[in-house]
């Protein structure tokens, strides 16, 4: 748990990083799906949990009114042959004070047949449907697991390219009244291959009721469905509202070193790692997933 990837026997959300005290906090459980640069985890302090904590803590001190976070971690890849020891709980393992959970991005598919992410899937299916007072998000992989849950398609991009680094997305209407802004543009930093394809329903599952609304809040020419919005269920997200300019960096350089971006991809990648420099919009995305947690935005449906 918390920093450790070895927690096969501690209690699901049992390390609290930390609780704002200006009201009363929701409390976040965040399930690591992988683990930073060692440089990165040596610089935050930890893994990509502590990282999140520290945005949503400054987002939500910052925010008029200031919101409250209150953050546990869990670590859930079970890989132990490539060093992952971590373990999927089950429903009755998340405790009651736990309303929202959030899944970060992983070097994984969210798409594949690992045993833990089949895993992660079933428990995120059972808390659907048997904790609805938690609401549910996702980061990257996270954002395309839970579209997967719900019976979207999640595939590589056809012509096999990435979206790299900081990247301006096109806001839908929703978009615009989830970020609280007039502006048509939000710039998120990216590190994907796949992609959320097609837009769940009522129709993909049976956990969607007939006529839920389902909103795709932004778009890129690169991928269409930038993130999802359900009003007191979920908020996702393709891009990466943590990542910083030496974590883009180091993000590119570990897929470069294993392989998954080569060929052609290797240019793009030069070009991705100059552009990460670029100021974008993190923490707008956190202060809106923030008021989604404290249910704060039934203004937007």
């Amino acid at each position: 748990m918390g920093d450790s990837n070895d927690n096969s026997k501690n209690p699901v959300g049992d390390v609290t990083t930390s609780k704002a005290d200006n009201q009363e906090a929701v409390h976040m459980l965040i399930f690591e799906t992988d683990e930073p640069h060692p440089e990165t985890k040596d610089r935050k302090g930890g893994g990509f949990a502590k990282v999140f904590d520290e945005l949503f803590t400054k987002a939500g001190s910052e925010h008029d009114p200031p919101l409250s976070i209150e953050t546990s971690m869990h670590y859930v890849v079970d890989d132990p042959d490539n060093g992952h020891n971590g373990h999927v709980p089950n429903t009755d393992e998340i405790p009651e004070s736990i309303k929202a959970i959030l899944i970060t991005g992983s070097m994984y598919d969210a798409h594949g047949n690992d045993k833990w992410v089949k895993q992660l899937l079933s428990l995120l299916e059972e808390v659907w449907t048997k904790r609805p007072d938690v609401l549910l998000s996702g980061i990257c992989f996270g954002h395309q697991i839970l579209s997967r849950m719900l019976g979207s398609k999640v595939e590589g991009h056809p012509s096999g390219k990435w979206e790299l680094a900081h990247t301006e997305m096109s806001l839908t209407p929703v978009g615009q009244k989830l970020f609280r802004t007039d502006d048509k543009k939000l710039s998120l930093h990216q590190m994907h291959q796949d992609q959320v394809t097609t837009k769940p329903s009522s129709e993909t599952t049976s956990l969607l009721k007939e006529g839920q609304k389902v909103h795709v809040w932004a778009s890129t020419e690169h991928t269409e469905i930038q993130g999802l919005y359900i009003r007191d269920r979920l908020f996702t997200t393709q891009g990466h509202l943590g990542f910083d300019e030496q974590m883009v960096r180091r993000q590119i350089e570990m897929r470069e070193e294993s392989g998954s971006i080569e060929g052609d991809e290797t240019e793009r990648a030069a070009e991705a790692k100059e552009s990460a420099h670029l100021k974008h919009d993190g923490e707008v995305v956190a202060a809106a997933i923030l008021r989604f947690f404290h249910g704060d935005d039934h203004d937007v449906d």
